[in-house]
């Protein structure tokens, strides 16, 4: 097993009856089940049937795996990954505003993944109506995600159908959690980015880098608005992985008080 197994009627009957029955001796236990409606019940209700339970196998990897379920369950919101692409100077689009394409095809496949993955996709107003995306999975096999806009989106954008939310991102992050949002992919422009960078509200980083240099500091950045003052300010993260896409680099970030 990777999840505790439950002990409580769901949308299905209880994991721990169901190995009781079939009469499983041992059971290997990666994380415990933090639902509030398991917690602990389903190893307590096969160790009183007399099966062997052993817990923390392979935690830290199996901890990756679950990590959107278990922040959605522990915190009621989903787990936040942010992507980004940029040059390798750190530039999103070029001074007049062209962005497509920075990044190669293999990237942007692996974007899409990402997406359909993502149990909702959000980008700012803003974003809309500068490119008017449809933030679709259409380069891989997968299903939409639910498509979230800040603010209002033109009532003609190729986004529509979206949930349109607006006020607090902590805010937005507890309906959409209420929504059964388990991971949401943050697509938003350098606004939006910078707000939940901000915040402290990103879980996962994933960063395309291509080989792109725009060679000046006129085109804009990963981020708007104020930044770290001094070095001691600085957010400091963790790189869990690097993946070479084609031409271009994928970097996994997470924050460093975060294991996943």
């Amino acid at each position: 097993m990777t999840l505790e197994p439950c002990n409580h009627h769901g949308r299905t009957p209880p994991c721990a009856e169901a190995l009781i029955d079939a009469g499983v001796a041992r059971v290997v236990v990666g994380v415990a089940d933090p639902d509030p409606q398991v917690r602990g019940r389903g190893i307590e209700r096969l160790r009183a049937a007399g099966v062997e339970v052993t817990t923390g196998v392979a935690a830290d990897v199996v901890g990756d795996l679950l990590a959107p379920y278990v922040r959605h369950r522990e915190t009621g919101r989903p787990y936040v990954v942010l992507k980004l692409a940029a040059s390798l100077d750190g530039r999103t689009a070029a001074p007049d505003g062209t962005s497509r394409w920075i990044t190669g095809e293999a990237a942007r496949a692996d974007a899409h993944r990402l997406r359909a993955e993502s149990d909702a996709v959000l980008v700012g107003a803003g974003t809309v109506r500068a490119d008017d995306p449809a933030l679709t999975v259409r380069h891989v096999p997968g299903r939409d995600p639910l498509r979230v806009v800040l603010g209002k989106a033109p009532p003609d954008a190729r986004v529509r159908p979206a949930l349109e939310l607006t006020g607090d991102l902590g805010e937005v992050l507890d309906e959409l959690g209420r929504r059964d949002v388990v991971q949401l992919l943050v697509e938003g422009g350098p606004t939006v980015a910078g707000e939940f960078h901000r915040a402290g509200l990103v879980d996962r980083y994933v960063v395309y880098l291509a080989p792109v240099l725009f060679g000046g500091d006129d085109a804009p950045g990963l981020f708007t608005g104020a930044g770290a003052t001094t070095m001691a300010d600085v957010w400091r993260g963790r790189i869990g992985g690097v993946t070479h896409l084609g031409d271009d680099l994928r970097v996994d970030l997470y924050p460093a008080e975060r294991s996943s």
